[in-house]
């Protein structure tokens, strides 16, 4: 958990987010290896007492027990800190672990946080049933009403948290704009960056101080594992939320690590697919007549579209590989009925919550990502029994498109 790049380094010559994708975070061992090696140990040994002491009480650097010090999830730590432009990464269980390991952290009794109504349903009950439980109360306001966000501070708010773009409805905030605001009022601000990852967008750039990922989604790509991290500063992410890391111990495994590692690798190249697939999507859904509306941040339509951009000229993100799309129906009593024939007529397309994966994935978020909310909840956060969710993955769209025109003539069908 040290500072991504060398001291002397100068910022101009600092490698492309591909290279430092693939060369980064890797310590070659004495056996001289090309891929990164998997430290499967629990423990490791001391050359003496005295060793062993000084490493316990911090005095020296150096692996102690894989809970809290493992090669392999350094390793990751390092590289995503180096992608993210952060000093310190502290690798978790899972993206939820990594959410409450950051409450934990900078949080106590009396302490509120600010978040938007749009979040990922768990994270909402998190927050509000098992938090609360501890003197941590949460209040919620419109992700994109800025001065909604201002006003919902008090003297006891330390933590806003945002994810932009949101689940599942991709609306955004202005990260920089959002910032100003935590800084003006003494607040840290953290980003779930789970559906841009560093490849789209970087929010320690316009000026978060945390950036959250749930690495299971486009960091590993494959939908092979589960985990999560936190990036920061040295002084937040590196001791406060690595202190309940090393003593309640949520821990990345040092498998899902290494495979989090290969998955960063190709990370760039992937969510470039993503987005291109996902933008033609769009596209083609806004103009289909079985849709009623289309949320994509890459449409001219979206009301956050001036923060997307492609390079250089994107003033937020560059891109995102999920659609969210309303069936068209009679009425709302027609709404889950509409949505389920679609899902369910779909046959490539896999039919689950998770996202980020090379497989194009399909869910109804009212019952499923958001369903443990109450229906007053997920209306106020537009969640509708109409809404699809759709993680666009990476096979031909062509494929893509016919399998969800099947799903939208079975919809049509079924409502009559």
């Amino acid at each position: 958990m040290t500072s991504p790049l060398p001291a002397d380094r100068d910022a101009a010559n600092v490698p492309g987010l591909a290279t430092r994708g693939i060369r980064t975070g890797h310590h070659r061992t004495v056996e001289g290896e090309h891929c990164e090696p998997i430290f499967a140990t629990s423990s490791f040994v001391f050359e003496s007492a005295a060793e062993a002491a000084a490493r316990f009480a911090g005095e020296q650097p150096g692996n102690i027990y894989s809970r809290f010090t493992n090669p392999t999830v350094r390793a990751f730590e390092e590289r995503l800190a180096v992608l993210e432009g952060g000093e310190a990464c502290v690798a978790t269980a899972s993206g939820m672990a990594a959410i409450l390991a950051t409450c934990m952290g900078l949080l106590q009794a009396g302490d509120r946080i600010l978040a938007s109504r749009s979040l990922f349903g768990s994270t909402t009950m998190l927050f509000d049933k098992y938090l609360a439980r501890f003197g941590i109360a949460t209040d919620y306001v419109a992700l994109t009403d800025l001065d909604a966000w201002a006003a919902g501070i008090c003297p006891e708010t330390k933590l806003l948290f945002v994810e932009t773009p949101s689940n599942p409805l991709t609306e955004m905030v202005s990260i920089r704009e959002l910032s100003e605001l935590a800084r003006a009022n003494d607040c840290v601000l953290a980003v779930d960056n789970c559906f841009c990852t560093p490849a789209l967008q970087r929010p320690l750039e316009l000026g978060a101080d945390l950036v959250i990922h749930s690495a299971t989604k486009y960091l590993d790509g494959q939908g092979r594992c589960v985990g999560g991290a936190v990036v920061g500063d040295a002084k937040r992410v590196g001791e406060d939320i690595f202190g309940v890391i090393r003593t309640a111990g949520p821990s990345l495994s040092p498998f899902n690590a290494w495979l989090f590692l290969k998955g960063l690798e190709t990370l760039s190249l992937r969510m470039q697919a993503h987005s291109a697939n996902a933008a033609a999507l769009a596209e083609w859904l806004s103009g289909h007549p079985g849709v009623a509306r289309v949320h994509y941040p890459g449409l001219a339509a979206h009301p956050q579209h001036h923060l997307v951009g492609s390079g250089p000229r994107a003033q937020q993100c560059s891109g995102g590989g999920i659609v969210a799309f309303e069936v068209a129906t009679p009425g709302p009593e027609q709404a889950r009925i509409g949505a389920w024939s679609l899902i369910d007529a779909t046959e490539m397309l896999s039919i689950t919550a998770n996202l980020g994966d090379t497989k194009t994935t399909i869910t109804h978020p009212a019952t499923t990502t958001h369903g443990r909310l109450s229906p007053e909840a997920r209306e106020a956060a537009g969640i509708s029994e109409a809404l699809i969710r759709i993680a666009v993955g990476l096979e031909d769209l062509a494929d893509i498109q016919a399998d969800l025109e099947c799903g939208l003539s079975s919809s049509y069908r079924s409502l009559g």
